[in-house]
């Protein structure tokens, strides 16, 4: 296996070589580098107020589950989008996830017991998820959730934190384990009749508990720069708005108009490798100019950008999938 998550780039770049409807526009990635060399970059810190904090291991236990269920928040045509109710706020997507899941620690559920989540029932989990409108793929997550319990209980005596303990302070090596022993987390598609690999999930996981940990205890991994950016719909919405990648007519049409795309289609698997490879030049660039910021840091501060309404004047392209 080759080192870093070459797999991952060289994949994608291989895609970005050869693709029809997406393209990357190296001047935009010049300007953009220049934009966040020139205005700095925002201090990078773990969001405490949405996630959960308790003992080292049991935070371990949360960030499993939370990244086991981490795709498709978005409604489908008609359908209200998903909210939860957190301390007289309302929160959807993302955010709304991670306080469900804390609200349920903080309440008691054992998210912690590999037993527990092996065992959950359809009920149980719907009940912690529960709010208002609806939240796509609930059986998938009802799997996905029972398939961890499984693994951690066969192979990990139960425990999230022996996983990674396994992975020796390599987020590269956690997030292959993570691709190997988990089928939610085995993100690879198929283009042109050869792989391309994404582990979109399974390197968010590794970048959550460094992130978490501030770098320290279950978050200390020795090689965090060699991940990836992470393929999913908000990424290449924020890199389409500032013309860093440019759609054909046809994919334009389809993306603007909020047209499905087939998971595992050309056009998706298009898009998700160009945002990987886009995130590559612009951290190339960005240390040709003296700013090392790794591929998640840059996928951090789109990922930021794209909860701001001016980078939501289009939308995203839609596939209903469990890897984003």
């Amino acid at each position: 296996m080759s080192s870093g998550m070459d797999e991952v780039r060289e994949t994608a770049k291989k895609v970005a070589e050869k693709s029809r409807d997406v393209r990357i526009s190296v001047e935009a990635v010049k300007k953009f580098s220049r934009e966040l060399v020139e205005g700095g970059t925002p201090a990078l810190a773990w969001d405490a107020d949405h996630h959960f904090r308790g003992d080292g291991e049991e935070t371990v236990a949360y960030l499993f589950v939370l990244d086991t269920l981490n795709f498709c928040f978005w409604p489908l045509e008609g359908k209200p989008r998903w909210e939860i109710e957190y301390r007289g706020e309302f929160f959807s997507g993302y955010h709304a996830l991670a306080l469900s899941l804390k609200k349920a620690l903080e309440q008691g559920a054992p998210l912690d017991d590999a037993g527990y989540l092996a065992a959950i029932s359809d009920h149980e989990l719907q009940r912690i998820l529960a709010g208002r409108g609806e939240l796509q793929l609930m059986d998938r997550r009802m799997e996905n959730v029972r398939e961890l319990g499984r693994v951690l209980l066969e192979s990990f005596r139960g425990k999230a934190h022996e996983l990674v303990a396994s992975a020796r302070r390599s987020a590269i090596s956690l997030a292959r384990m993570l691709g190997r022993e988990l089928s939610s987390f085995q993100d690879i598609g198929i283009y042109e009749g050869e792989r391309v690999f994404f582990y979109k999930r399974a390197q968010l996981l590794a970048a959550d508990l460094h992130g978490a940990f501030d770098g320290r205890s279950w978050g200390e991994f020795h090689d965090m720069e060699e991940l990836t950016a992470f393929a999913d719909y908000k990424l290449p919405q924020v890199l389409r708005q500032i013309g860093v990648l440019e759609y054909s007519e046809e994919l334009s049409s389809k993306v603007d108009r909020q047209v499905l795309l087939q998971a595992g289609s050309r056009e998706e698997i298009e898009i998700r490798a160009n945002t990987v490879w886009a995130v590559e030049l612009l951290r190339r660039q960005l240390k040709g100019e003296g700013k090392g910021l790794t591929a998640p840091e840059i996928d951090w501060i789109l990922w930021n950008l794209g909860q701001g309404d001016e980078f939501r004047a289009r939308p995203y392209h839609r596939t209903v999938t469990v890897f984003y």
